[in-house]
């Protein structure tokens, strides 16, 4: 009761309590690096919220993720909140970028960070780590991949977007069977379906459908082939689920390129939301 009255009487007075103050375009500090917070409208600073944990595209950061409306409104609106952390920037650099497993040494371990935000997001703000789905973009999806190929079920499930592992391919996913919604634009160039070779050759951005083949061997799934087909606007999906139990994974093209296409937050949502109802 003491709780519910001290945060309306924050809200009255328009202050955020401060176990509450980095929220929005104040970063939440961790020991290596850093993550933005926004709760949807109306969150009185007590339920146990979902919650979305989004890594950035290359030369981003988790500031622009929160600010950019288009991609977080649709996500608020439906009860969750936004954890956006930042990347680091490597020396020499001017922008930030994930270190994924790309062949060059890493700045941080990013799988290990991503356990450091969720349990300091628990901790801060009550998010309910049963209910929070990874998501990132371009560079940040394929760090979601790493993550996945590593952690497995330990996070509930994984929504990359237009970015996989690069090469060399990950060969075996210790982490387990996961759950993963994997959207990509149809005409993306700067992440093709294929991958492709950068700086002369010194890295290259791995094939996508060779990355679902060491997924759907991770999973155990039955076969090559998918078990069921999804059509629809703008998604449509590849299903394997003749897989491990409790695990699945969804190849779902765009006509477009290299983007979150419109209507992403609530499609991933609504299949997060499924297997959330499967699961019981």
């Amino acid at each position: 009761m003491r709780a519910l009255l001290a945060a309306a009487l924050f809200a009255m007075l328009g202050v955020v309590p401060a176990a509450h103050a980095c929220q929005g375009n104040e970063a939440c500090v961790l020991a290596d690096g850093e993550y933005h917070f926004l709760a949807p409208d109306g969150w009185d600073g007590q339920e146990a919220l979902p919650a979305i944990l989004h890594f950035h595209g290359g030369g981003s950061t988790g500031l622009a993720v929160v600010n950019n409306k288009r991609f977080v409104e649709p996500v608020l609106a439906r009860g969750y909140a936004v954890l956006a952390p930042t990347s680091l920037i490597r020396p020499g650099w001017t922008r930030g970028g994930w270190s994924v497993d790309d062949g060059r040494p890493p700045q941080r371990d990013e799988v290990a960070f991503a356990h450091a935000i969720l349990a300091d997001a628990t901790e801060r703000f009550g998010i309910d780590p049963a209910r929070v789905l990874l998501t990132g973009f371009s560079r940040g999806a394929s760090l979601v991949w790493d993550i996945a190929c590593a952690s497995g079920p330990a996070f509930p499930a994984y929504a990359p977007i237009a970015g996989g592992f690069w090469k060399p391919y990950q060969t075996d996913c210790a982490g387990g069977p996961i759950q993963m919604f994997h959207v990509h634009g149809f005409q993306d160039t700067t992440v093709p379906l294929e991958g492709r070779p950068l700086w002369n050759g010194r890295f290259e951005q791995g094939d996508i459908f060779a990355g679902f083949q060491v997924l759907r061997q991770t999973n155990g799934c039955t076969g090559l082939r998918p078990d069921e087909f999804a059509m629809g606007d703008p998604l449509s999906c590849r299903i394997w689920n003749e897989c491990a139990t409790g695990s699945e994974l969804q190849l779902c093209l765009h006509p477009g390129g290299h983007t979150v296409p419109v209507g992403w937050a609530d499609q991933a949502l609504d299949w997060f939301e499924a297997l959330s109802d499967e699961t019981g």
